[in-house]
């Protein structure tokens, strides 16, 4: 019983620690995500030793149930109607954009840390998605345009399955040689087919139950829609699609929809995703170890600025070719690209497959995370107003 009281104790300490850090970010205007990092990292293995934690498959199960709730929720509070109008940019640059970005940065990768062609392109992989937690956190506190908001929320609730369906087609073909071109290519095509179906399908039954459950306590609702992204997933993953996407598809389909209960639901998994991102961060945080991290700092440092500077903007301005965006708001979609836990959590998909220098990766994912988060997250409200995409 003292030790059961003890771990309940440990979980809501870390919880009010981070709330203090989301409310210490506000005021020392950075990202509260790095903060979340940061008491991770200072109360592991490597920091104050309070808690040891070295288990990644575990990680990958946490990262995959934070990831399942924050973008559920990113799509159920921008809804189908208004992510309408920008739609298929959002599609285009979180397909085009994130394999342009896995190749560029792949290549870069494969260059600087004297990698294969292969074990560069899984380390692009891995660092090609935009993270949905840090934009859908970056885009409630920003003033940018209706527009470009809903498309860079839309990309990173699209991308992050086009992230993962490459990090795993990477990883087959570095383990089995007979893997070709074909077989990823149809891999790709039926897990998003099949998310896309299972969880467009999984929102309109839920929408229509939900209409037809108004009388009921409201409570009902809440817990139904929980039910909701849970299914989604899990549906879409045994049928052979893609599990994250069928949950942000979900989202978006019951987000559109007129339901009774529209303001208390979104409430709700708001807080889900609050918490889903406090416990990831933590979560990624104690399984770093500092002291491992100066063997890859300079280069992973480099690897972070070609990704931002390079690899981004040369796959935006491709993926939104035909587009309406002027060159200024073309830039802001560039900078507003944050990696965040995203590609941590798929960095451990390499760890568990026993992938040769996978454990090197992860330290370089990681930093790189680090460097976009901060140097990125802090400045695309100052770069907006400099390029007169919001008010000054």
């Amino acid at each position: 019983m003292d030790r059961d009281a003890e771990l309940i104790l440990a979980a809501g300490g870390l919880l009010a620690a981070g709330v203090v850090a989301s409310l210490l970010a506000t005021r020392i205007r950075v990202p509260a995500l790095v903060l979340f990092l940061g008491v991770g990292l200072a109360i592991g293995t490597d920091g104050l030793g309070w808690i040891n934690f070295d288990d990644y498959a575990f990680a990958r199960l946490i990262g995959s149930i934070a990831l399942l709730l924050i973008l559920y929720e990113g799509g159920l509070a921008v809804g189908l109607g208004q992510m309408r109008p920008v739609l298929g940019t959002a599609v285009s640059l979180a397909v085009v954009a994130t394999i342009l970005t896995a190749l560029i940065a792949g290549l870069a990768a494969a260059l600087i840390f004297d990698y294969s062609v292969k074990e560069g392109l899984l380390l692009g992989a891995i660092v090609s998605a935009t993270d949905g937690a840090a934009v859908f956190a970056l885009m409630r506190g920003s003033r940018l345009p209706a527009r470009l908001a809903r498309t860079l929320e839309g990309e990173a609730g699209f991308n992050d399955p086009v992230a993962v369906l490459l990090v795993l087609a990477m990883i087959k073909l570095i383990q089995h040689a007979d893997y070709g071109a074909d077989q990823a290519i149809w891999f790709f095509v039926r897990e998003l087919a099949v998310g896309a179906a299972v969880g467009a399908g999984s929102g309109w039954l839920a929408a229509g139950a939900l209409g037809r459950a108004r009388l009921g306590p409201p409570a009902l609702s809440l817990v139904a829609s929980l039910a909701t992204a849970a299914i989604a997933f899990g549906a879409a993953t045994l049928l052979g699609g893609s599990g994250f996407l069928a949950v942000y598809t979900a989202g978006l389909t019951l987000g559109g929809a007129q339901l009774g209960e529209r303001q208390a639901l979104l409430a709700f998994h708001e807080g889900l995703a609050s918490v889903a991102e406090i416990g990831l961060f933590l979560a990624l945080g104690l399984l770093v170890f500092p002291s491992q991290l100066g063997d890859v700092a300079l280069n992973g440092l480099l690897l972070a600025l070609i990704i931002a500077m390079v690899a981004r903007p040369i796959a935006v301005g491709v993926s939104t070719v035909g587009s309406r965006f002027t060159a200024s708001e073309r830039a802001v979609l560039s900078w507003a690209g944050l990696r965040g836990a995203v590609p941590v959590v798929l960095a451990t998909f390499a760890v568990i497959a026993h992938v040769p220098r996978s454990l090197h990766f992860f330290n370089i994912v990681f930093f790189a995370v680090v460097v976009s988060t901060v140097l990125q997250g802090s400045t695309v409200g100052w770069l907006a107003r400099r390029l007169n995409v919001v008010p000054a």
